[in-house]
């Protein structure tokens, strides 16, 4: 009989111990806690008339940076924050993601417009959207002004541009993946010209796009993060050499990389200002065709799941983007 209460004592005891490290687990402030993703109405006139999406980590705290991620064409704001890894990363490092979705009474095939005149200008159109969007995050989740970062893949790359040239005070920095430099449609003359062929203009050309974009505008202007596969077809490597050219002209950079070596064996470049700020960095991802470059799996650097335009190559442009940034 007493062997059998002290049994029952031990069994009792390890329940115990069992539960309270079960209850310590799950408040531990560095556990990733994962959320859903939320639509937000009301978040301004949204006069490019998107929708807004939003992820925000359970027990998420005050201050935090917020990214906001453009969806690609065919894609939408889930499937992509999901497959590009944003989302995991958000767990992982604690920030909130902005995801802006296209609809298609805009644009057939989900593409964000950063052809369209009415839509790149800053307080018109899809650019004044996304950037209601990035403001009314900030108030909702008393985020880090300074600490806003936007990224896209290929339209939502021509977008993130858009929106680095528009709004340039209110992002750190930019990831722009198999897209374009800002003002290269109405440079070549067509959207397609400056996908498949490019534009020709200077670095300063470039850079005066841009500038006109904000008109008095001293800077600071966003850094940037390119990713390009050298068999894109649908966006020629050519796009980012003059996204290259654009943003190192902006800020006052030659166009010789400082830095050139191989990061999971594909090439990557940095190229810094007249005070050392690395202000450009590259990655040309060799042999990929169009798409999001991923690595999934559940190491360190790893993140994302590969799917349509969601290209696994061993690595993962969001989370080095991310890194660079300082998010993790």
């Amino acid at each position: 009989m007493t062997q059998t209460r002290a049994a029952s004592r031990r069994i009792l005891l390890g329940a115990t111990l069992l539960v309270a490290a079960l209850i310590a687990a799950l408040l531990s402030p560095g556990r990733a806690t994962a959320a859903s993703l939320q639509e937000v109405t009301g978040f301004g006139a949204n006069p490019g008339a998107l929708r807004m999406f939003r992820y925000v980590p359970d027990g998420l705290p005050v201050g935090r940076p917020v990214v906001v991620a453009l969806h690609g064409c065919t894609q939408n704001a889930s499937g992509y924050g999901t497959g590009s890894g944003w989302l995991q990363l958000a767990d992982r490092w604690g920030f909130s993601v902005v995801l802006p979705q296209q609809q298609t009474a805009n644009n057939a095939s989900s593409c964000f417009n950063w052809f369209e005149s009415g839509d790149i200008a800053r307080g018109q159109g899809e650019a004044a959207s996304v950037a209601q969007m990035v403001d009314r995050q900030l108030a909702d989740t008393s985020g880090d002004p300074a600490r806003v970062y936007v990224t896209g893949l290929s339209a939502g790359g021509g977008m993130a541009a858009v929106m680095m040239a528009a709004y340039p005070e209110r992002f750190a920095s930019g990831g722009i993946v198999a897209g374009l430099p800002y003002g290269c449609a109405q440079a070549a003359g067509s959207p397609w010209v400056c996908m498949y062929v490019g534009a020709t203009q200077t670095p300063k050309q470039w850079g005066d796009r841009v500038r006109a974009a904000r008109p008095g505008y001293a800077g600071p202007w966003p850094a940037l993060v390119a990713f390009q596969g050298t068999a894109d077809y649908t966006v020629k490597p050519v796009n980012m050499t003059d996204l290259v050219r654009q943003w190192t002209e902006v800020h006052g950079a030659d166009q010789v990389a400082d830095v050139s070596d191989s990061v999971a064996g594909y090439p990557h470049q940095v190229f810094r200002d007249a005070g050392g700020r690395a202000v450009v960095e590259t990655y040309s991802v060799t042999g990929m065709g169009h798409g999001q470059p991923v690595d999934p799996g559940s190491g360190s650097e790893q993140c994302g799941s590969a799917g349509a335009y969601v290209l696994d190559v061993n690595l993962c442009a969001a989370y080095r983007m991310g890194r660079t940034w300082g998010l993790g």
